[in-house]
């Protein structure tokens, strides 16, 4: 209980934090971290990716750009859909931004008519976050999306992006919590420390 009260405490602090952050200082940010995930080891040698759309009003991480680079290397490009009904998350694959329209939340997904990647189907699977620490734990909206829909891709990399302030010392973790093994901030790639 004491876990959760933290986490929805650095959740709020964290929110303020980021939507304080200029526009234009979020798109630098965002091309430095485009920049580090080119050149991070599963992204680098991946066939396919799952990425996120960003939601620009919360000021998250755009990785548009590193989209459409993947795409034009011959990296097949997945992005996650939300089944209003059900709430399960899962990953579509897109050939380019026509692919997407605006999904139940109001952040752009893939069309139904998107192929659907199975477990197994993806390389590397790139993670928002409010808030993460260097062993891979991340606090997110509070849905749990991707701690539900990780396991079923593993063992694909998931690797969590954030801008620097976002990187924290420690995340209390709670049992449904999936860690992720990469972190990438504006200012460092980290390889998650495992717990002893």
């Amino acid at each position: 209980m004491l876990r959760a009260r933290v986490k929805a405490e650095l959740r709020k602090r964290m929110r303020g934090l980021r939507k304080a952050l200029p526009a234009s200082a979020c798109a630098e940010r965002s091309a430095r971290i485009v920049d580090r995930l080119g050149v991070v080891p599963p992204v680098a040698r991946a066939r396919t990716v799952a990425l996120f759309q960003p939601m620009e009003d919360r000021h998250e991480v755009d990785l548009r750009p590193l989209g459409a680079t993947l795409i034009e290397r011959g990296v097949r490009v997945a992005y996650p859909a939300i089944d209003p009904e059900t709430n399960a998350m899962a990953f579509r694959f897109v050939a380019g931004p026509d692919d997407l329209e605006p999904g139940a939340f109001g952040i752009l997904e893939p069309k139904p008519r998107c192929p659907e990647a199975l477990p197994g189907d993806l390389d590397a699977i790139v993670v928002p976050c409010l808030a993460v620490d260097p062993r891979g734990h991340r606090i997110g909206y509070g849905a749990g999306y991707y701690d539900r829909a990780l396991p079923r891709f593993a063992p694909a990399a998931a690797i969590v992006v954030a801008f620097d302030f976002q990187l924290l010392a420690e995340i209390p973790e709670t049992p449904l919590d999936f860690a992720a093994g990469w972190v990438v901030t504006d200012a460092r790639t980290l390889m998650a420390e495992v717990d002893p």
